[in-house]
């Protein structure tokens, strides 16, 4: 496999007929960004968590740091799925387990110090194999042990122990930072090579990144962006039609945007990941009643934007199984299935705590309500504890916390940005995984069969394990593939894809004068 060398720069996109709507009545209390017209004005929903770079695979953190202040060697364009060259120009698989990668020439870090290949290779090896606990590690390479070894300044060589016939893609995740980072601690403001630097970060408040004037690719159009958040979606979206922000995200179409809401398809997919080591959950039959009771049509009309489904990743990923459907809505069958494990002794009785996450899509509390009370129609006892996204990350990656929290429903949302499921089945289903509660030796199996395999029978074979979870595991409930929505202001023309919820590319912002 061979990428090309091509420019950084992506097509300036056609611009998004976004019409100037009266505004309505001002946001109490938002603190107001400025920065002038120069200025992206952009509002989340949460702060992010971190920005240490080997942190990107979160969604939060992407959003900011992937592709605008830190880049990789490789990157997937989202609309067609092609590996491109980002800060390797072309890379060559040498023998089953080599590969080589040409650097891209005359890159600066934002500190001053040329990108490298010991920059690469020292990057690689803090992603994989420091003891910081990257997210990139486990979500990434799980147990993959690779070496990446600098030949000359502007060659790479990366040998892994097994074959992985997927490693230049595994690596658009490992974001390159200088040899000046601490290589056994988190970092608070990362170094990177990408079109903005950090300027400041007022934690609670702002960040503000600034265009690096040094950059190897296309200057982006504005000079500057700041980062707010508000948890309220119709803040957010007031914040748009008022003219106090020029993009806005997570919104419901209930939040007001308007004429100036942009509805786009995403590759997220949002479920509830069951803790199948404690009873009742560690039943089968209740993990496929919480499926049946689960009433997913109602949801996507009623509360959140997206389709049914019945598996992690969407079409277009290598793995997809298009036999899968949704669970189907049969509260009766769910009813009888607790009722046949309580006649067998398993503890139903026991309470359920859903651990939701507020802000991890429009209305999420909301839905989690929905599927409160369809488990409780089912027979099952169930609780929700909604928490911000710090403490809903203790929930979501290993080493989960201690103490007795009874049997749990974790909300969750996945993105395979990627467009493969090695990066879903191992780390979401594998015994092991950085974001497992459950997994089967048999699952763990056909895993590690899909993974070492290409062409057709890499697809065939993530297919079946995909079935085999669906079947014979059942370890989650999987809701809807979402459907995004942002507000965009008439000043900025930009086209969002399946990736902007995951990262979103200031340098695709243009000026729409």
């Amino acid at each position: 496999m061979t990428g090309s060398g091509l420019s950084r720069s992506r097509p300036i996109v056609a611009s998004l007929a976004v019409l100037l709507a009266a505004s309505g009545c001002s946001v109490a209390g938002a603190d107001p960004i400025g920065g002038g017209p120069d200025t992206l004005r952009i509002v989340l929903p949460e702060e992010p968590p971190t920005l240490e770079p080997c942190d990107a695979s979160l969604t939060a953190t992407g959003r900011v740091t992937r592709a605008n202040i830190t880049e990789a060697l490789t990157e997937r364009e989202p609309s067609t799925g092609r590996l491109e060259p980002a800060l390797a120009t072309k890379w060559t698989r040498d023998s089953a387990t080599s590969w080589t990668f040409t650097l891209r020439r005359g890159v600066t870090f934002h500190d001053g110090s040329p990108f490298t290949a010991a920059a690469a290779a020292f990057s690689v090896k803090r992603a994989t194999e420091s003891g910081i606990d990257c997210n990139v590690d486990g979500y990434i390479f799980a147990d993959s042990e690779l070496t990446a070894t600098p030949v000359d300044d502007t060659t790479l060589r990366v040998t892994t122990a097994k074959p992985d016939p997927i490693l230049p893609l595994r690596l658009s995740f490992v974001e390159i930072v200088p040899t000046s980072t601490d290589p056994d601690s988190r970092v608070r403001e990362p170094v990177g090579t990408g079109p903005y630097r950090i300027d400041e970060w007022n934690q609670g408040r702002y960040l503000r990144l600034k265009r690096f004037p040094r950059y190897w690719g296309k200057a982006p159009d504005f000079a500057a962006a700041t980062y707010v958040w508000r948890a309220e979606g119709s803040v957010r979206a007031a914040m748009v039609t008022n003219d106090e922000a020029d993009v806005a995200i997570g919104l419901a179409p209930e939040d007001g945007a308007g004429d100036r809401a942009v509805e786009f398809t995403t590759n997220e997919v949002s479920y509830l990941r069951m803790d199948a080591t404690k009873a009742p959950l560690n039943d089968i039959r209740i993990r496929q009643a919480v499926n049946y009771a689960i009433d997913r049509e109602g949801l996507v009309t009623a509360v959140f934007a997206g389709r049914p489904t019945g598996q992690l990743v969407a079409k277009g990923v290598t793995g997809h199984n298009p036999r899968l459907r949704p669970w189907p809505y049969d509260p009766e069958r769910a009813r009888k299935l607790v009722a046949e494990a309580r006649a067998d002794g398993v503890r139903t009785g026991t309470t359920l705590t859903i651990i939701g996450r507020n802000g991890i899509y429009p209305k999420a509390a909301e839905a989690m309500e929905v599927v409160q009370d369809g488990l409780i129609k089912a027979g099952l006892k169930v609780r929700i504890k909604m928490l911000d996204v710090n403490a809903w990350l203790e929930y979501l990656l290993r080493p989960f916390p201690a103490g007795d929290t009874g049997p749990t429903l974790l909300q969750a949302q996945h993105g395979n940005q990627a467009g493969d499921a090695a990066f879903t089945m191992g780390q979401i289903y594998g015994s092991e995984g950085a974001q497992s509660s459950y997994g089967t030796g048999a699952l763990d199996t056909l895993i590690e069969q899909a993974e070492l395999a290409s062409g057709g029978k890499r697809q065939k074979a993530f297919a079946d394990a995909f079935a085999h979870q669906n079947d014979k595991v059942v370890r989650d409930a999987v809701m809807a593939n979402m459907t995004g929505l942002l507000a965009l202001s008439p000043k900025v023309r930009y086209r969002p894809d399946s990736a902007t919820n995951d990262e979103m590319r200031l340098a695709d912002m243009r000026r729409a004068d």
